[in-house]
Order: structure tokens, then C-alpha cells, then sequence
């Protein structure tokens, strides 16, 4: 068996976005996975699904493993020939520990690569709106740990010459002395009166930051209850936070938004949402899967050319119809004699990537425009084939036949209830911290309301958001009213509606 590699992270401040091109590929050929406290699970689902997972993360007195042994386990894994992405929050050298462990592997004679991260100190500052350095303010920075080696006899930091000489100071891990690193800068020279500031969690959506002083910084963190993570900032490059805050600025930041979609559907608007500064957690009340029979829809894959329209009523339709046209051999190519109606823009947009533009898409998105819009193309006797979900509404099928159409209806997919995230939706909706919670479809109301169950009263405490009339109606009937109903019943338009909702 030969050497393994150990790769040594930086996983970066927390947003997920800031990670490296670097560190993910680490991530993606790693036999194996050690993370620390901080790592997003976005980043975490990198990894190849068969990677073996340790968690040793640290928080302040509550270790899950103590350094000696992770530097051990370092050393097990490498040694049995695996691949290790050692994934660590920040930069591996800016009081990651990585010096350490690598001297642990270069002492076994293991391989190992360093791989940088964007480190805290500097990133965690700028989403604050606060440069550590600035030309007409400050031109130097330093960078010090607020949690030195208890097992020192005494403060290795140079306190008279830190205090005065360098114009921003940025402490890591410094929260819980705070007291002690303010009253040792004050006792050195610098001013009381000096601006400071706390950032909690920076870079996440929940990211508080607190302006001070240096002389009231330990008072202010507590009256304001602020605990770990967090940084401590000193300089007068705090004042330039009026002019430079941008990250809370945003339209929902500090608000937390439930998506409900399939989780295979959810990234788009999960994206959108957290641009525009939201925290999201993904509460999937459906699951889309494929149809549980494939005779109707292969049948119909097969004698094509029969009919005169394909209509297709979302992305998952024309996703799972067009796996079928392949299982059989057949491309876009098949559907050069037939006419293809798309609901709405983003089954349309679904549709380009088969190099198809829809022949017909109505303006308003639902069931009762295609219908309308149908009415004016089609004839007497034209076959009409409808691939959609199992259940839907049968408004379009109806219409089509009232007009002397035969259509064909067959399942192209599924939806099944799913949520297995239930007990952290409860206790979201309990504590008060969701705000929104986000609806794509019926069945992600009647799924999610299904789950729930008795505890369903609990989405009073919350603004509803639908993506239509329709998803709306099925909210209605189950008592509920939507706070939130998209203009244009598209991810877009439920983002548009949700954001002009706290403007309001």
C-alpha cells in the first residue's frame, strides 16, 4: 500500500462563495474528510459521497477532539494510503495550527500540500464595510490572536509596542478576553476613546456587527450578549463603516427564508435568496422521482411523430421527458413535425438546453393561459401529447378536448412527500426565527402541511410566500393566506415579491 497525501485546507471565513478552486478539487478526490467547527455544509458537499467524515471541530472549552490526536489521525489516515482533505476555517497558517500538524506528517514522512484560505481577519472585516487598511487612514495592520497557549507562563504578545505602532488590529478569537486585550491596549498607549468594532459570524447571513470603543468594548459586548465566533477590530478604519457597509445593506439580509422545493430544484432560488442577503434553510416537502410506470410515456416516446403538439408543463417534464426520448435513441431531432408548447419561461428555458424553442408560450404562466393560448393553434382531431407530473390539476387536458383535441396524458414524473428536516423547520417556526416561508407548487403546500400536522398552526407566525394564483388557492383552502404572491410566477418573480414585501 503506498503513501497517502494529506491536503491542508483553508476553508475560508464561512461563505461558502469565498472557497478555492483549489480546495475544491482537494475536496473532490479526498478519500477522506477532517473539518473543523466552521465548515458550511455547502463546502462539506464537495466531497465524494463515499469519503469517510471526522469532525473535530473546536468551540471555547468544548473540543470534539484535542489537537495531539488530530494530528494523529492525520498521520493514521496518510498512512493508509488515503488521499486527506484536512479542512480548517480560514487560512491553515493564521492560527489554524497547520504548522503543526504538518511538522506531525513531516516527521512521519507523509506528503503533504498546503492549500490557502481566505483567513478572517481581512474578509470577515470587508463584508463589515471596515478596511484594515485604507491610504489616508491607516497603513498598517496587524493580526493577533485574543486566545494565546494557555499552558504559556506568560502573554508572548509585545502589548507596548502593539498598542501604538501599528494602525489597525485585528484579534482573532478574542471575544472572551476582550476585557484583558482592551485594558492591556489602554494601559500601552492607545486611546480610549479609539474606534473599535465586534463582528460576529461575519460573512454568514446572520453576520452582527457592533461599533464601540476601545474603553467600552467589554461593556458593550455584554450588554449586547455577543459570544464567539467573532473578531475584534481596532483602528480608526472602523469610522469608514458609514460609507463603506454593503453586506447588511442588503434587501434580506438578517431575514431567514424556508424553501420548500425538492432539494434537486431548490438551488436556484436558494441562490437568488441568499444574493440578496438572506440566510436560507432548505425544508424540501417534496421529492421528484421518476414515474413508477413507464408504459404510457415510453409508449408515447415511441410514436411521436404521431402528434401535432407536445405540451410540457414544467422543467421536471421536459428534464424526464427528454430521458426517455434517450433511453430510446431519439434526440431533438424526433420532434422535428411536432409543435411544443411550454407553460411557462423557465419550461422554455428547460427546453433550449435540447436546443428547442417553444413554439408556444403563453404570457401569464398557468394552466388556463396554455389552454387559452392553445385554442387558436390547434384543430379539430389534432393529437395533443401532455407530459407532466402524476398529479396536477386537469384544467388543461379538459380544455384541450372541449375543442375537439385528443389528448394524451402521461406521466413524465413524480412527487412525493418529503421532509426530513421536519423537527428543524418545528423549531424554526417555534423560536421565531424564520420569517418566510417560500411555496413553488400545491404539492409543496399540501406536503409541507402534511408533515406538520398538528403542528401547522405554527406557519402563523410566518409570512407566507407563493409563486402563483394556483400555489396560492391550495394555500387558501387550507386555511391560510399568502403574505407573499409573485406577480410573474417564476423564481425571479417570487424573489421580486418577496423583496418589494419588506420594502413595503
Amino acid at each position: 500500500m503506498g503513501k497517502g497525501k494529506v491536503y491542508l485546507i483553508g476553508a475560508g471565513p464561512g461563505d461558502p462563495g469565498l472557497l478555492g478552486l483549489k480546495a475544491k478539487h482537494c475536496l473532490e478526490i479526498a478519500d477522506a474528510v477532517v473539518y473543523d467547527r466552521l465548515a458550511d455544509p455547502r463546502i462539506l458537499a464537495f466531497a465524494r459521497k463515499d469519503a469517510e467524515m471526522t469532525y473535530v471541530g473546536k468551540a471555547s472549552s468544548n473540543h470534539a477532539m484535542r489537537q495531539p490526536d488530530i494530528n494523529k489521525l492525520l498521520v493514521k489516515l496518510a498512512t493508509e494510503g488515503k488521499i486527506v482533505a484536512r479542512l480548517k476555517g480560514g487560512d491553515p497558517f493564521v492560527f489554524g495550527r497547520g504548522g503543526e500538524e504538518a511538522i506531525e506528517l513531516r516527521e512521519a514522512g507523509l506528503p503533504f500540500e498546503f492549500v490557502p484560505g481566505v483567513t478572517s481577519a481581512i474578509a470577515v472585516a470587508e463584508y463589515a464595510g471596515i478596511p484594515v487598511t485604507h491610504r489616508h487612514v491607516a497603513t498598517s495592520f496587524a493580526v493577533v490572536t485574543g486566545h494565546e497557549d494557555p499552558t504559556k507562563g506568560e502573554s508572548g504578545i509585545n502589548w507596548s509596542g502593539l498598542a501604538t505602532s501599528v494602525d489597525t488590529l485585528v484579534f482573532l478569537m478574542g471575544v472572551e478576553n476582550i476585557e484583558k486585550i482592551s485594558g492591556q491596549l489602554i494601559a500601552n498607549g492607545r486611546s480610549a476613546d479609539c474606534p473599535a468594532a465586534v463582528i460576529r459570524w461575519g460573512t454568514h447571513p446572520e453576520q452582527r456587527t457592533l461599533i464601540t470603543t476601545l474603553g467600552k468594548a467589554a461593556e458593550d459586548v455584554r450588554k449586547n450578549n455577543l459570544k464567539p465566533p467573532a473578531i475584534f477590530l481596532v483602528g480608526e478604519v472602523v469610522k469608514l463603516r458609514e460609507q463603506l457597509q454593503w453586506f447588511d445593506n442588503k434587501p434580506l439580509f438578517g431575514k431567514t427564508v424556508i424553501v420548500t422545493r425538492a432539494r434537486a430544484q431548490a438551488s436556484d432560488l436558494t441562490a437568488k435568496l441568499e444574493a440578496e442577503g438572506a440566510k436560507v434553510v432548505e425544508v424540501p416537502a417534496i421529492k421528484i422521482v421518476p414515474p413508477s410506470d413507464y408504459g404510457p410515456i415510453d409508449e408515447a416516446v415511441q410514436n411521436i411523430s404521431d402528434y401535432k403538439w407536445l405540451v410540457l408543463t414544467s422543467a421536471n417534464g421536459v428534464e424526464y421527458f427528454f430521458a426517455r426520448m434517450e433511453t430510446f435513441g431519439k434526440d431533438s431531432r424526433a420532434l422535428a413535425n411536432v409543435k411544443i408548447a411550454a407553460i411557462g419561461s423557465a419550461t422554455a428555458q428547460a427546453l433550449k438546453a435540447y436546443g428547442i424553442k417553444a413554439d408556444l408560450v403563453p404570457s401569464a404562466y398557468k394552466a388556463e393561459e396554455l389552454a387559452e393560448a392553445l385554442a387558436s393553434q390547434v384543430s379539430i382531431g389534432d393529437k395533443l401529447l401532455l407530459a407532466r407530473a402524476k398529479v396536477a390539476r386537469e384544467v388543461l387536458p379538459e380544455k384541450l378536448r372541449v375543442l375537439g383535441c385528443e389528448v394524451n396524458v402521461v406521466t413524465a414524473y413524480e412527487t412525493v412527500a418529503d421532509c426530513e428536516n421536519k423537527d428543524e423547520l418545528v423549531e424554526l417556526l417555534a423560536s421565531g426565527e424564520a420569517s418566510i416561508i417560500t411555496f413553488t407548487s400545491s404539492s409543496t403546500v399540501t406536503n409541507l402541511l402534511e408533515a406538520l400536522g398538528e403542528d401547522k398552526e405554527l406557519l402563523n407566525k410566518v409570512a407566507l410566500a407563493c409563486i402563483g394564483p394556483v400555489t396560492e388557492a391550495t394555500l387558501n383552502k387550507a386555511g391560510f393566506k399568502a403574505s407573499i404572491n409573485a406577480e410573474q410566477y417564476t423564481i425571479e418573480g417570487l424573489v421580486k415579491a418577496i423583496k418589494g414585501y419588506y420594502k413595503a
